[in-house]
């Protein structure tokens, strides 16, 4: 995987954005006792289902992958003159 500038930064708008983005379409949202990687896999499949990402072949699903989706998804939405993407 190719390495991006600002990857802590842009995992935490990615997770901000997708969570909202299920608080849109319903869902609760997350109790103060879910790990990160339960939001993450969560997040992740919500935005497969929904097809606004691909999905990863099923025996590369671990959480370094699945945050690099969610890396990638999130630079894709934002503008191209946003301060994280500099």
């Amino acid at each position: 995987m190719k390495k991006i500038k600002n990857e802590k930064a842009l995992l935490r708008v990615a997770l901000n954005v997708a969570e909202q983005y299920a608080k849109n379409r319903g869902y609760d949202g997350f109790s103060p006792t879910d790990s990160a990687k339960e939001k993450v896999e969560c997040l992740y499949r919500l935005l497969v289902n929904d097809k606004l990402i691909t999905a990863l072949p099923e025996d590369k699903e671990d959480l370094v992958s699945l945050q690099h989706k969610l890396i990638i998804w999130i630079t894709k939405q934002l503008p191209k003159d946003h301060e994280l993407l500099k």
